[in-house]
C-alpha cells in the first residue's frame, strides 16, 4: 500500500508552482492517516497510555493479545483503555483533500469508502508494479526440521495457527472441551514430550505460552542444556 501511495504520487504532481491547492490537501491527508494501513482514518480509536491513534480495524490483532503494545511506540498498554477519538472524527469530518484518482474533492472522513469505488483509483492500482516473489532455492529443505512457526490445534485438527492464533481459536471454540490433549508448541520444542497430555490445555496455553519461544531459545544447543534452561525460567516465574 505504501508503494501504490507513492507510485500514484509521483503521478499526480501539479504542473503549477507551489501555490497550488494540492500540496496543502495532501498535506492534511497525511496528517490524519493510520500509521498501519497508511491511508486515511476510518473508524479512529486511540491509546490512552501514549495517545497514538489507529483506524479501529488496524488495532484489533494488537488487542487479540495477553499484553498489548501500541504498534508505533510500543509501550504496553490496557485493552480496555482504548477509546474511539471523537476529535479526530470531528477533524476528518471538517477537512477535505482531493481523490488521488478522479481528484474530487471528499471529505476526510469518507475518503476510504470513496476510493474503493473510484474507478480512477482502481485503474492506478492495476497499472502498479506487481510484486515479483523471489526466485526458489535449488538446495532442498530438509526434512527433519520440526515446524516451530504454525501448530495444529489438539482439539479439532485445524491447520496453520500461529501461536498467538491457536491460543484465540482454542479460547473462541474449545472453551468447555472437557478432552486431555498434548500441546502442539510444547511438543514442538526440543525437550518436548510429544506424548505428555495436558489436563488444562487452555490455561496451559494462556498461562505458559504468552511469549514465542522463538525469542528465548537457541535451537542450536543440545537438548539436555535447553532442557536445563527451561527448568531454570520456570523456577524464576514459580
Amino acid at each position: 500500500m505504501a508503494m501504490f501511495r507513492s507510485f500514484v504520487s509521483q503521478q499526480q504532481q501539479p504542473s503549477s508552482g507551489p501555490g497550488s491547492l494540492a500540496a496543502p490537501a495532501e498535506s492534511i491527508e497525511s496528517q490524519f492517516s493510520c500509521p498501519i494501513c497508511l491511508e486515511v482514518y476510518h473508524k479512529p480509536v486511540s491509546i490512552a497510555s501514549c495517545a497514538h491513534t489507529f483506524c479501529g480495524e488496524c488495532l484489533q490483532p494488537c488487542l487479540q493479545v495477553t499484553s498489548p503494545l501500541c504498534p508505533l511506540c510500543r509501550v504496553p498498554f490496557d485493552p480496555k483503555k482504548v477509546e474511539r477519538s471523537s476529535s479526530v472524527e470531528k477533524q476528518l469530518a471538517s477537512y477535505k483533500a482531493p481523490c488521488r484518482g478522479c481528484n474530487k474533492k471528499v471529505a476526510l472522513v469518507k475518503m476510504k469508502s470513496h476510493i474503493t469505488s473510484c474507478s480512477k483509483v482502481q485503474e492506478q492500482m492495476a497499472n502498479c508494479p506487481k510484486f515479483v516473489p523471489v526466485v526458489p532455492t535449488s538446495q532442498p529443505i530438509p526434512s527433519n526440521i520440526p515446524n516451530r512457526s504454525t501448530f495444529v490445534c489438539p482439539f479439532c485438527g485445524a491447520r496453520n495457527l500461529d501461536q498467538q492464533e491457536l491460543v484465540k481459536h482454542c479460547m473462541d471454540n474449545h472453551r468447555n472441551d472437557p478432552n486431555k490433549v498434548v500441546c502442539p508448541v510444547c511438543s514442538a520444542m526440543p525437550w518436548g514430550d510429544p506424548s505428555y497430555k495436558s489436563s488444562n490445555f487452555l490455561q496451559h496455553l494462556l498461562h505458559r505460552h504468552k511469549f514465542s519461544y522463538d525469542t528465548f531459545v537457541d535451537y542450536s544447543i543440545d537438548e539436555e542444556a535447553a532442557l536445563q534452561a527451561a527448568l531454570a525460567l520456570s523456577l524464576t516465574e514459580n
